[in-house]
């Protein structure tokens, strides 16, 4: 008998992208899209699924440039080619409503995809994903120089992040001391691995350059959760090195159905507070089925 609680990893082809996907739960639950941030995979998902699927349908892919997803030589690589192709998932599959896991370089496709069908979108949950100009701090004023004006001189004062240790700082760059023991190692390491075959550190400077055109949608993002008031859960790693704390309170501004978590980790919080989050995460998917 198929144990539905535990994750099945599949690959379908869904515009024109061999896209792979961990899947878990019963298709008649309420859905649940996890959609990861760089440099990472659905992998980053692998000690919450099984839990959460225990009250929710719930789907994980790999995004296009990252992880097992393969995509074509053409593919347009941009935050809404992503969100077409998940769209193209979720129609593949049945998965009609569903609930927004919002992280990192996820959090355009999530927008995407709440904004072109806010009917479909059962609830938020926001782990250090920055919808707001609060959570950019002084730290990305290059980028923004950069989006406005890609010149070679302008790219050449970007930080160098699209490396090893650059990924390395994704999971332990900035944070206290005390903390760093509590990540596993592999996860930087099996990042690399895949972020540096042939091609791919290109394709994650094309995704980095589209991200300056999901900034500049921010003003709708915050009109959409004015006017529908999505259901929101917070799940905030305060030592992170990229989005500003700030990111708490202009989400909170907004949004009158959130609850917010704040914990001493980092921008990948799952890694250490896994177990929190999950719980935190099943009794909101049942709690908004109630009512």
């Amino acid at each position: 008998m198929l144990d539905v609680q535990k994750a099945h990893h599949r690959t379908v082809v869904v515009d024109g992208v061999e896209l792979f996907y961990r899947e878990a739960g019963p298709r008649d639950a309420p859905g649940v899209l996890l959609l990861h941030g760089q440099p990472s995979s659905s992998y980053s998902f692998r000690d919450v699924i099984s839990p959460l699927a225990e009250v929710a349908w719930v789907v994980a892919p790999d995004l296009p440039g990252f992880g097992f997803t393969e995509a074509p030589d053409d593919y347009e690589y941009t935050f809404e080619a992503m969100a077409r192709t998940i769209d193209a998932l979720m129609r593949e599959i049945g998965m009609e409503q569903f609930f927004l896991y919002i992280h990192d370089f996820g959090a355009p496709v999530a927008y995407s995809l709440a904004l072109a069908r806010p009917d479909r979108v059962l609830g938020l949950i926001i782990q250090n994903g920055n919808a707001h100009q609060e959570g950019l701090g002084p730290d990305w004023d290059a980028n923004k120089a950069y989006w406005s004006d890609p010149t070679p001189e302008n790219r050449e004062k970007l930080p160098k992040w699209l490396n090893f240790e650059g990924v390395r700082h994704t999971y332990v760059g900035d944070i206290p001391e005390r903390l760093k023991p509590q990540f596993p190692p592999e996860g930087w390491h099996l990042d690399w691995e895949r972020m540096s075959r042939p091609g791919l550190v290109d394709i994650q400077f094309r995704i980095f350059e589209d991200y300056g055109r999901y900034v500049s949608r921010f003003p709708d993002i915050s009109a959409y959760h004015c006017e529908y008031q999505p259901l929101a859960l917070l799940l905030w790693g305060r030592h992170d090195p990229y989005f500003e704390i700030e990111e708490v309170l202009a989400y909170a501004r907004e949004l009158d159905r959130i609850d917010m978590h704040i914990y001493h980790g980092a921008h990948l919080l799952l890694e250490t507070h896994h177990q929190e989050c999950a719980a935190l995460m099943r009794e909101f998917v049942v709690n908004a089925q109630s009512g």
